[in-house]
Parts: structure tokens; C-alpha cells; sequence
């Protein structure tokens, strides 16, 4: 059995981080990943006689203008994952720039967004000098989004799957605009 792993990179990425304990944990970030899922799919998967035969890697590029660092680093990981065969197939998407107006807020106990209002120390007045009850703050931020990985990762899973290339796959990402490519993919694999 022929199986092909499809990755978000950014979703592999903040997913581990978060696992691992943070960015500042040094060696975390250098994952084989066709290592990584060989293990999985011969541990955990139950299938017999299944081998990985496609692992596709689907990230952007980080601007180096912004984050050179991060640039260096990602080009050396992009690199040895080539070197060490690592991947079949790295597929870019690209990053968005844009300024996002929201509500202010804090975070809850969760991680919810909890809607910051008027309270002291910092109160809102009209132009009367009367007090604005329950006032909202509205705030402008530069937002860069990844844009594409989802994507990616849909159409090179649904065309190996047309295209004979694959039996089974395994994708890792936490990403729900993945849904609907993951139901289909699910009718294509029982139907062969």
C-alpha cells in the first residue's frame, strides 16, 4: 500500500511548539519528517504493508526583510530536508500583508478573546464631558497571514489520489478549511 503524507509546515510547526514548550527549546525544530512518518504510519496505523512513498511539505517563505533570522533558519531546514530526502515535494504558498481593524481585547482563561470596554483607568467621554458606557476600543494592527498551505495540501492529496499516485493518505495539519477535501479524499480511498 502506497501511502502519501501531505503537511502544513505552519501547522506542524505551532502545533510542536506549543507540544515542546516554546521557541526557546533548542533542537526541536529539526524534525526528519519522513522519519517521523514512517513511525507513525508503521505504529499507529494498522495498515499492513504500507509504505510511505510520497511526503509533500506545504509552507511559505519567510520575508527575510522582516524576520531575517527566521529566514536563515527555515533556508537551512528547507535544505536539509532536500538533502536528507526528507520530502518529495516542497510546495509555496506565500504570505499576505495587510492592516485589520477588531476590538480590543484580552485573553481569557481559555484563549477566548475577551472585548475590552471603557473601565478606569482609561474612560470615554463625549463630547458633552458625559461618560460613554460600555465604549469599545477599536484597534488598527499589521496581520501577515500564511496563505496557500491549506490549499496546497488539498490539491496535491486529490491529485495523487486521481492520478494512481497514492492508496492511503495521512495528513497533518489542524487546519478546517481542509474539511471538504478531507471527506472527499475519505469516499475516494473506501471506493478503490
Amino acid at each position: 500500500m502506497r501511502v502519501g503524507v501531505y503537511i502544513d509546515g505552519y501547522n506542524l510547526y505551532y502545533g510542536a511548539r506549543a507540544i515542546m514548550g516554546g521557541a526557546g527549546l533548542p533542537g526541536w525544530r529539526w524534525l526528519n519528517l519522513r522519519q517521523m512518518v514512517e513511525t507513525i504510519v508503521s505504529k499507529r496505523s494498522g495498515w499492513l504493508h504500507a509504505n510511505v512513498s510520497r511526503v509533500v511539505y506545504c509552507t511559505a517563505r519567510i520575508n527575510g526583510a522582516s524576520n531575517p533570522s527566521g529566514q536563515q533558519d527555515q533556508d537551512v531546514y528547507l535544505r536539509a530536508l532536500v538533502a536528507a530526502n526528507a520530502v518529495d515535494v516542497i510546495e509555496y504558498g506565500h504570505y499576505v500583508s495587510r492592516v485589520a481593524k477588531a476590538p480590543l481585547a484580552v485573553e481569557g482563561r481559555r484563549g477566548q478573546p475577551i472585548l475590552t470596554t471603557a473601565t478606569w483607568p482609561i474612560m470615554v467621554r463625549d463630547a458633552n464631558d458625559a461618560p460613554v458606557a460600555n465604549a469599545t476600543f477599536m484597534v488598527k494592527i499589521a496581520r501577515r497571514e500564511e496563505k496557500g498551505s491549506d490549499v496546497n495540501v488539498a490539491a496535491h492529496m486529490l491529485l495523487d489520489l486521481l492520478h494512481q499516485r497514492v492508496d492511503a493518505v495521512v495528513i497533518i495539519s489542524n487546519d478546517s478549511d481542509l474539511a471538504f477535501a478531507v471527506a472527499e479524499t475519505r469516499d475516494l480511498v473506501r471506493s478503490a
